[in-house]
């Protein structure tokens, strides 16, 4: 696979970012003029809501109804999305905790009434809101993103189980997922305008609570993500390897996480972690499982940032995020990020399933302020969870391949220097 310059993977995420800065600039330096701007922002966020519910549909389905598989291949499978559950939980209930000792945002932007932020519902109401609707009408909203996946994931498995993986139902979807991301790419083309739009407006509105609020978000996402690196990747080797997997996965891992901050993306670091994962003894069936599912559905960068942008919301907007929210923040953290990142577009769903379950009522605010988060913690949160994939692949062979997998893989590998070692084995 030809890898394209760093330069160029960052040369988009760049221009957005120069836009919203030359946007928080015109709304610092002339409010009035940026205010009259909001419409061209508008336009950007109300097309990309258009597009959602069927990008949704047809990618979550036509992935599901397009799945081959076999025994062991199942197995594998398995054990990879389990454990990439797993981790991912673990990543968004650390930085849970983090937001409730460190909020990033300190004051509220604006007043919003108590009415509109909506009344607690009881918890059985919850749970059916949570996985349907009341017909099928109401999942063609915006804000029934919960229900739309469950509904797509069982049509899916309902195709799956008619045509096999192959079928004009299957193609139908596949092709209508191709025609959804063509549009997403044609619409963000116009992204850096309605940014700029947007940002002008913000910083008019609420002025330097904005980069007092973003840098406090940082200060705190970019050393969590270093000491995660460090901490909670080596206890994934030791527990998926045992005796010198540790060792072993330092060998390796750097290159993954170089590429990734090098190119921002994690289908870009697929050859590299296939081929550290073989240098390493992983079997190839795990390797060739984990790494390219991993680069869609292993966020662990991505959980940390979900839970980020749901406490910054909450501060923007004066609501308190207490321990009650603990569970319901860590399950849509982690099905927006881990379930929803192979989806074309997929950072953008994750905001809407946000958006959606705690503002529905304040959507157009909270949308753009998400997506600027997104594209701050966007080169770090990428190599978490491009290297977080070699990591996890020792966890997976412990399951698939036994727990002395990786002995044994280095025991032939002397083999190679000592022929006579062979009868020990």
């Amino acid at each position: 696979m030809r890898k394209k310059p760093a330069a160029g993977n960052y040369l988009f995420l760049g221009i957005l970012l120069g836009a919203m800065v030359l946007g928080g600039l015109t709304g610092w330096l002339a409010p009035e003029f940026a205010r009259t701007l909001a419409p061209v922002g508008k336009i950007f966020i109300n097309l990309m809501f258009c597009v959602v519910v069927p990008m949704v549909f047809a990618s979550v389905s036509g992935s599901v109804a397009g799945m081959k598989s076999r025994k062991r291949a199942g197995k594998v499978l398995g054990t990879t999305i389990a454990v990439f559950i797993i981790t991912g939980t673990i990543a968004a209930a650390i930085m849970f905790v983090l937001m409730k000792l460190f909020p990033p945002v300190l004051r509220p932007w604006s007043v919003i009434p108590a009415e509109k932020m909506g009344e607690a519902a009881p918890l059985s109401d919850l749970i059916v809101n949570f996985f349907t609707a009341d017909d099928f009408v109401g999942l063609l909203s915006r804000k029934a993103m919960l229900p739309l996946i469950v509904f797509s994931l069982l049509f899916g498995f309902a195709t799956n189980a008619v045509e096999k993986g192959e079928g004009p139902v299957t193609s139908f979807l596949n092709g209508l997922t191709n025609v959804m991301l063509k549009f997403v790419n044609i619409v963000t083309y116009f992204a850096p305008v309605a940014f700029f739009a947007i940002f002008a407006g913000l910083v008019a509105d609420y002025g330097s609570m904005i980069t007092e609020s973003y840098g406090r978000a940082m200060l705190i996402y970019y050393p969590v993500c270093c000491i995660y690196f460090f901490t909670a990747f080596p206890l994934f080797a030791a527990i998926g390897g045992g005796k010198g997997a540790v060792k072993e996965m330092f060998r390796h891992i750097a290159k993954p996480a170089v590429v990734a901050l090098g190119t921002c993306s994690s289908v870009a670091t697929i050859p590299t972690n296939m081929e550290v994962a073989e240098q390493t003894g992983i079997s190839r069936d795990v390797s060739e499982m984990v790494v390219p599912l991993g680069a869609s559905m292993h966020m662990d960068g991505s959980c940390f940032a979900c839970v980020l942008k749901i406490a910054f919301l909450f501060g923007v907007f004066g609501k308190e995020l207490s321990w009650t929210m603990f569970f319901p923040v860590i399950a849509v953290a982690v099905l927006s990020s881990v379930g929803m990142s192979g989806v074309p577009g997929g950072g953008y769903i994750g905001e809407y399933i946000v958006c959606s379950i705690f503002f529905p009522g304040q959507m157009e605010l909270a949308f753009p302020i998400l997506v600027a988060i997104g594209n701050l913690v966007d080169p770090i949160a990428t190599m978490i969870n491009s290297a977080g994939d070699y990591a996890v692949s020792f966890l997976v062979s412990r399951f698939v391949d036994g727990k002395d997998w990786l002995q044994k893989k280095l025991a032939l590998s002397s083999c190679h220097v000592d022929p006579g070692c062979r009868g020990k084995i």
